[in-house]
């Protein structure tokens, strides 16, 4: 990120039951295009900022968090706010919850984590067009290929963290 950079950026559900606070640039940020994605929000895609946990404050409001099925089997858990039931964040089964998915649409200014990449891009709606240039692929992505040196030196510190079992 640059000198200029917006991080930390406060996010929170439509209510403002539910605020949190981004300590830092996520590590990278993905437009999903998936089927799963699609139905589970209503819309085109999810654009979804993964980041650690400990990198998320939550500053008010004690988030419900829902058990849902997910395509990988795994199933997520969706942190939504109790009073307007506005997902803020989903932790999936991979990442246990060390790792969040924040919905961008829920940051107080979206437009600073615009996706990085266009994924599952395969069964993205026909209408959507992707702006020229735009890393995008038609399924998942290799992380060493896409992610900028910075982020891949965090996730080999959060994977050297996890617990072996």
């Amino acid at each position: 990120m640059t000198a200029h950079s917006p991080f930390p950026l406060e996010g929170g559900c439509g209510c403002r039951d539910v605020r949190y606070r981004l300590e830092t640039p996520p590590l990278f940020v993905h437009a999903c295009h998936c089927s799963w994605c699609q139905r589970e929000t209503g819309t085109a895609f999810a654009l979804n900022a993964m980041i650690e946990s400990d990198r998320v404050t939550l500053l008010s409001g004690t988030p419900k968090i829902v058990k849902t099925p997910s395509n990988s089997g795994a199933g997520q858990m969706i942190a939504r706010c109790p009073a307007c039931d506005i997902a803020v964040w989903s932790n999936y089964g991979g990442g246990g919850d060390r790792i969040r998915f924040v919905r961008v649409g829920t940051l107080d200014q979206p437009a600073a984590a615009p996706p990085d990449i266009h994924i599952f891009t395969s069964t993205k709606q026909p209408w959507i067009s992707l702006p020229p240039g735009a890393p995008a692929v038609p399924d998942y992505y290799d992380r060493a290929a896409h992610w900028p040196r910075e982020s891949l030196e965090r996730w080999r510190l959060f994977l050297a963290g996890r617990p072996r079992g």
